[in-house]
C-alpha cells in the first residue's frame, strides 16, 4: 500500500465517531469534568455489544461450511498459544519482570479486548467490506490465550496447578465467551428469517443500533483509560515500549496467518485486531485470583492506558494497511461485500 493510502486510513480512523468518542471520554476525565457513566448502563452496553456481535456472526455462520472454518480456526488456536507465550518470554527475558507480573501482563495480552474487536469490525464496515460469519467464534477461541499465560506463571512459580481446572472453567463461563458463543448459537439457529424480526435492535448495519451503542461505550472507555494513564509513572518507559510494540507484532502475525488460512481481507484484518488486543475486563479478575501478588497498576495500565488508545489511534490503521498489502502480495484473499 502506498504511503498516501496509509495516511488516508489513519486520517479516516482519527476522524471516525468511534475514535472521537474515545478521545472525548479521555478529555472529560483529564479536565476533571463531572461527566459520569452509570455503572449499570456500562454493564448493559458491554452485555449488548458482545451478544450482538455473536448474534450477527451466528446468522452468517448458518451458511458457512466446516471446510471454510477449519483452517482459520487452527490459525486462531495456534495464535492463542503463541502470543501469550511470546509475551511471557519477552517480559521475563528482556524486561526482567518477575514471574507473577510477567504472567499477569501476558494473560491480558493473551485475551481479547471487546472494544478493539468491535472497533476492528467498525473499520471493515467503514471500508465497505464484509467478513466471515464465524469471526466471533475465532474471538472466543482466542480467549484461551489467557489460560496459556496463567499456566506459564504457575509453572514458573512451581505451584501445584490444582486450580488450573478452575481457571479453565472460569474462562469458559466468562461473560465474553458466554455472550459471544450464546449469541452465535442463537443466530445460527434462527438464521436470516428470524434475525429480520430483531434487526432493528441488533443489526450492525445502518438499520440497527449497534454502532450508536458502541460510540457511547467508547466514551466510557476513554474516561477509564484516562484514569489509568495517571498510573503511568508507576509503570515506567518499559511498558510504553511493550504496550505499543507487542500489539503491532502480534497483529502482524494475526494478519499473516489469517491471510494464509484463506480469510478475506476483512476477516484477516479482524483476526489481526483480535491478536493485537489486550483485555481489561475479564482477564484482570482471573489474574487477581491466580496471582494476587501481581501489581494491577502494571497490567491494567499497560492494556487499558497504553495499548487500547494506541490500537484505536494508530495500531488498527497500521494493521489494516499491512493486511491489504499482504493480501495483495498473495493475490488470493477475497474481498467480501458488506453483510456477506
Amino acid at each position: 500500500m502506498e504511503l498516501a493510502g496509509t495516511f488516508g486510513i489513519l486520517q479516516q480512523n482519527l476522524l471516525s465517531p468511534l475514535t472521537l468518542a474515545f478521545l472525548l471520554g479521555m478529555l472529560a476525565t483529564l479536565v476533571k469534568s463531572d461527566v459520569e457513566f452509570p455503572e449499570p448502563a456500562y454493564k448493559f452496553i458491554a452485555f449488548y455489544l458482545m451478544f450482538a456481535i455473536g448474534l450477527n456472526g451466528g446468522v452468517e455462520l448458518a451458511g458457512t461450511t466446516f471446510a471454510a472454518f477449519a483452517l482459520p480456526a487452527l490459525a486462531t488456536i495456534f495464535l492463542a498459544f503463541l502470543l501469550p507465550s511470546l509475551c511471557y518470554v519477552v517480559l521475563r527475558a528482556i524486561f526482567r519482570f518477575d514471574v507473577a507480573n510477567a504472567a499477569g501482563v501476558a494473560a491480558l495480552y493473551g485475551s481479547v479486548s471487546s472494544v478493539t474487536f468491535a472497533a476492528g469490525i467498525g473499520v471493515v464496515e467503514a471500508a465497505g467490506m464484509g467478513y466471515e460469519g464465524f469471526i466471533p467464534t475465532m474471538a472466543a477461541l482466542a480467549e484461551w490465550g489467557m489460560i496459556v499465560a496463567l499456566f506459564w506463571g504457575r509453572l514458573g512459580l512451581k505451584s501445584r496447578g490444582d486450580a488450573i481446572g478452575k481457571v479453565v472453567q472460569e474462562t469458559l463461563t466468562g461473560r465474553s465467551v458466554i455472550l459471544l458463543m450464546g449469541g452465535l448459537v442463537i443466530g445460527a439457529l434462527i438464521g436470516e428469517p428470524g434475525f429480520e424480526r430483531i434487526a432493528v435492535v441488533f443489526s450492525q448495519g445502518p438499520e440497527g443500533l449497534f454502532r450508536g451503542v458502541l460510540v457511547l461505550f467508547l466514551v466510557e472507555m476513554g474516561m477509564v483509560a484516562a484514569r489509568q494513564l495517571r498510573e503511568f509513572a508507576r509503570v515506567g518507559p518499559r511498558m510504553l515500549v511493550f504496550g505499543t510494540m507487542m500489539p503491532v507484532l502480534m497483529g502482524l502475525l494475526g494478519a499473516t496467518l489469517g491471510s494464509l488460512a484463506g480469510l478475506s481481507v476483512g476477516g484477516a484484518f479482524i483476526l489481526a485486531a483480535i491478536a493485537g488486543s489486550a483485555s481489561y475486563i475479564d482477564a484482570p479478575a482471573a489474574v487477581r485470583t491466580t496471582f494476587p501478588q501481581a501489581n494491577p497498576s502494571i497490567y491494567l495500565t499497560s492494556s487499558l492506558g497504553i495499548t487500547l488508545p494506541f490500537n484505536l489511534l494508530l495500531g488498527l490503521p497500521l494493521l489494516y494497511a499491512y493486511t491489504q498489502w499482504f493480501c495483495d502480495q498473495l493475490a488470493r484473499c477475497p474481498v467480501l461485500p458488506p453483510g456477506a
